[in-house]
């Protein structure tokens, strides 16, 4: 803690130096001082066998919900959604000419990137494909990626050359953050790294291999590295931790279980106090069974007056709901939505019934079935950590941001809500109730003859074992962790002699996005503010959430 109290005065000298002439001439203020701010950016420091690396980036919501975060391939400037789904960390380039491609900053292969290296004369395939039928397709070269002032180099990444993947609000691709089993460029790109965050973890390169996630519907949150942001989580002893699940492999691609979703238990669900256990999908074969259709479908018989939308499994309630949500994970505290934080937005034909979240889902064959995403996690701060070889499995931290004990919003926040953020969604329910579809279950796609057993800890996959564990099972030490903060306090004294206090967050720099240093050009894209787009997911499996 020493080495970090050091770095986190560095960085407040640092800083207040620099800001002070920039606060004198834009507030025409004679003098400026800092106080009680934790490391405002980033922090590095050194000791005797590795250089172990922290940082903090804004976050910000994309037009399409998605949340994403600034980051720089080759010193070049890009947006990329964050994505705990895939593992894979891949960009839009200029070879690709699709309509997709060219509405959005592109990575420049005209451009001698001094840190671009090729695979194979860039003959080695990059694919990805998602369930709503997008795709893009590329080589795997390598480049220097820098995120939250965290730096890899020679990191392995898709270089896109043909989409039909819509990216908005100047993204142009994707940082995925999951497990190595998700990877598609695995086995593909040798020699060097080939997923961002497990890289991180497993060359020791952070003080911790943790990421932190705040996210926001209308402000900036953050996205830090290798620690946590204290200026969310208030009390760090309230922060409940939950193990990550294991999966049995899929056919006969290894012979060992393995972490494959960011995958957590969940005990029970409730709506206004109405409590269900959950009924998983495949209850016989493994614990990682999924929670599907019918859960859902148990959760909204407890609005009066719902309504099934279409076979998506989008559901409608009315508008006027003041029914809370509720999920347990393991024992204690229940995480709660309110209103605002489930409902959509009212349906444009039927203005009084507003389609509402979660989403049911069909049965499916990983056992991935209800998907729990950004609605749920803009009610927590949530702690990613990776896990340490021998040592320490992957565990998910969620401290709740929403106060349990609190009135439920009257319907007026919630009219307040549409009106603010224009919320009408575009559709018009069948004039008939639908009732609930039957679908057949598929047969369960893991190998469960390798068994997967809730608790162990898969050895060689996870971070380096010269991390001390601090989050396991066994002891809980969360205190340890580092720490960074989204905010900053300013003692400001003005030109009469009074000093007055200002609270600060950080927020996005103007940048350029997708254009080299040094380049000029009419189709740079210079965007003030902006963020971070995070394509986050939370998915039940069999009694397991998957975030």
């Amino acid at each position: 803690m020493i080495r970090l109290a050091m770095v986190v005065l560095f960085l407040i000298l640092n800083f207040a130096l620099q800001l002070e002439n920039a606060l004198a001439a834009t507030l025409n203020l004679p003098s400026t001082s800092l106080q009680d701010g934790p490391a405002l950016l980033a922090g590095q420091a050194s000791n005797s066998t590795a250089l172990n690396a922290f940082g903090i980036s804004p976050v910000s919501i994309a037009a399409d919900g998605t949340y994403y975060v600034t980051l720089q391939a080759g010193q070049i400037s890009f947006r990329a959604a964050l994505d705990t789904g895939s593992a894979d960390f891949w960009l839009d380039s200029t070879a690709c000419t699709t309509s997709t491609c060219t509405s959005v900053p592109r990575y420049p292969l005209t451009y001698d990137s001094p840190t671009f290296v090729s695979i194979n004369n860039n003959e080695t395939t990059f694919t990805v494909s998602y369930a709503d039928g997008t795709g893009a397709s590329g080589f795997v070269a390598r480049e220097t990626v820098d995120v939250a002032n965290v730096t890899v180099a020679n990191q392995a990444f898709g270089v896109v050359t043909n989409s039909n993947i819509t990216l908005v609000s100047e993204v142009s691709g994707i940082l995925g953050l999951g497990f190595s089993r998700q990877s598609e460029i695995s086995t593909r790109a040798a020699n060097g790294p080939r997923r961002f965050f497990s890289t991180l973890a497993q060359q020791g390169i952070l003080d911790y291999p943790v990421f932190g996630l705040s996210l926001t519907r209308n402000d900036t949150g953050t996205f830090t590295l290798g620690a946590i942001d204290v200026s969310v989580v208030q009390n760090l002893s309230q922060v409940i931790w939950n193990e990550v699940v294991s999966f049995s492999p899929v056919g006969t691609q290894t012979n060992t279980s393995g972490y494959f979703f960011w995958a957590i238990r969940m005990s029970s669900f409730a709506v206004n106090g109405t409590q269900y256990t959950p009924q998983p999908t495949y209850p016989g074969p493994s614990d990682n069974s999924s929670i599907a259709l019918l859960d859902v479908t148990r959760l909204y018989s407890s609005f009066p007056s719902s309504r099934l939308v279409d076979e998506s499994g989008q559901w409608a309630i009315p508008c006027d709901s003041s029914a809370t949500m509720s999920f347990n994970f393991g024992e204690g505290t229940s995480f709660v939505l309110e209103p605002t934080d489930y409902i959509i937005g009212p349906a444009e034909g039927n203005p009084d019934l507003c389609l509402s979240w979660p989403k049911a889902s069909p049965p499916s064959a990983d056992g991935v079935d209800w998907l729990l995403g950004t609605p749920f996690l803009r009610t927590v701060y949530s702690i990613w950590s990776y896990g340490i070889d021998y040592q320490e499995p992957p565990m998910i931290g969620l401290y709740p941001r929403n106060n349990a004990s609190a009135p439920v919003q009257p319907f007026s926040v919630v009219e307040s809500s549409f009106s603010s953020e224009s919320a009408t969604i575009a559709t018009t329910l069948p004039n008939f109730v639908l009732s609930t579809p039957t679908y057949t279950t598929p047969s369960y796609a893991f190998n469960t003859s390798v068994p997967a057993v809730y608790g162990e800890i898969v050895q060689s996959e996870l971070a380096t074992s010269t991390y001390s564990p601090l989050i396991g099972t066994l002891a809980v030490n969360a205190t340890a962790l580092p720490q960074v903060s989204g905010a900053y306090t300013l003692l400001v004294t003005n030109s009469n002699g009074a000093v007055v206090t200002s609270t600060y967050h950080i927020s996005q720099p103007s940048v350029t996005l997708g254009v080299p240093p040094g380049w000029s050009s009419a189709a740079s894209r210079s965007v003030p503010g902006g963020g971070l787009a995070i394509s986050m997911m939370i998915a039940l499996v069999a009694g397991t959430w998957i975030l």
